[in-house]
């Protein structure tokens, strides 16, 4: 089925309508409040924001890779995937940020024969041990809700309250669940690991935890407030219009005119020294997917003047898999990991840290420190584990002591 136009709807209300019909996609507001823009790089105007591909702001929660293919597995007998139809399936509430899209054809389509969502206890799923694989039952079950982008096997899953059975019906939240499958091996492992590293260092990371069997890697969505109202969301290839085939595209560099764009200024520093870190940290544990779409900037509404970083997220070990690997941007104009060591320090002028030096040793020092208290779970995974402790020490001259000194 073809999906000619869709409402979009924010927690502020409505905003508008996006159409494509054998032209250009376009998308024109019907909200006339500033809160209701559906991003902080596109304004409420009268005329219609138009591209040959779908805007980036829609593009951004686009599943990828294993999802992707599982939805079109899925789909096959019904109807073909295009961007619109993609968007409609995955953009009815669940997808990363403040956007919802209805598309009333599809909404029904979808609903035919579906039970409703029961959702998923967080203890349950840690401490599953049966036969069955539970990544691929849930992904059967919750895939079609599930507006999350990488090409990593992930699924979200709506959480469910734990407490008596009065309650047991609540849904709170959502989970988001990755697998590394067959592809990947020791993948939870390794992002456990390599988001414990950024945690222990005091970079904002979301609530996450690691399955007793070690293969998947449970991470609370992070775009939520308090009491799970949507916020904004918008990653850096959103913020600077580039769609998700561009998102290795560029240095990150311009990620600080980004923040510079679109943070107060009270909030600015403050930004760039998360970037900073986030940066620096993806060199020294290895990590060549830190791309546009794995940084990214948090808010209220674009009317709002609460703009700030969004926590760290996606950070793994990618050597351990692809030996060879580099920086998924550029870094003073090379993506290489060992010209990085010297272009983090020019780099830190343009965050505006003052210590440079003292930081990337803290950073080192954490990754030391949890390195040593996950030794257990990295014996497991001696891939991993060989990967992260080469990077590590490559980075050790010059910041601080060599890795596992006295």
């Amino acid at each position: 089925m073809a999906v000619a136009s869709a409402r979009v709807l924010t927690p502020q209300g409505v905003s508008g309508e996006l159409y494509h019909e054998g032209r250009p996609y376009a998308f024109a507001y019907t909200g006339t409040t500033p809160d209701v823009a559906v991003s902080l790089t596109m304004p409420v105007r009268r005329s219609p924001y138009t591209s040959s591909e779908l805007l980036p702001i829609f593009q951004q929660s686009l599943p990828e890779g294993y999802v992707l293919e599982q939805l079109r597995l899925r789909l096959a007998k019904l109807t073909q995937l295009d961007p619109m139809l993609l968007l409609a399936i995955t953009g009815q509430g669940g997808t990363i940020g403040r956007l919802a899209v209805d598309a009333p054809a599809v909404g029904r389509l979808l609903q035919r024969g579906r039970e409703p969502e029961r959702g998923e206890r967080l203890d349950e799923i840690l401490a599953w041990d049966g036969a069955e694989d539970l990544f691929t039952e849930l992904v059967d079950r919750y895939l079609l809700r599930s507006g999350v982008s990488g090409v990593q096997p992930k699924v979200l899953v709506p959480e469910r309250a734990m407490g008596d059975a009065a309650k047991a019906t609540l849904l709170t939240g959502d989970l988001i669940v990755k697998s590394g499958q067959g592809e990947y091996p020791g993948l939870a492992i390794n992002e456990f690991v390599c988001m414990s590293i950024a945690r222990a260092a005091g970079i904002p990371v979301p609530e996450f935890f690691l399955s007793e069997r070690h293969d998947l890697f449970v991470m609370r969505r992070f775009d939520r407030d308090a009491h799970g109202k949507p916020l904004g969301f918008e990653d850096m290839a959103t913020l600077m219009g580039l769609g998700t085939a561009q998102k290795y595209q560029g240095g990150y560099e311009r990620l600080t005119k980004v923040i510079g764009n679109n943070c107060l200024a009270e909030q600015v520093r403050l930004a760039l020294a998360q970037l900073f870190d986030m940066v620096a940290l993806s060199v020294i544990v290895g990590n060549g997917d830190a791309h546009l779409k794995n940084f990214g900037l948090l808010y209220t509404h674009p009317a709002s003047d609460d703009v700030r970083m969004a926590p760290a997220y996606d950070i793994v070990n990618t050597t351990a898999y692809l030996p060879n690997d580099t920086l998924a941007l550029t870094l003073g104009g090379s993506k290489s990991f060992i010209a990085a060591r010297q272009h983090l320090l020019e780099f830190a002028g343009r965050c505006q840290v003052d210590e440079p030096r003292e930081r990337i040793r803290q950073l080192l020092e954490a990754a030391h420190q949890q390195c040593q208290r996950h030794a257990d779970l990295l014996a497991e995974v001696p891939q991993v584990r060989d990967a992260l402790q080469r990077d590590i020490q490559r980075m050790e001259p010059g910041f601080s002591k060599p890795l596992g000194a006295a």
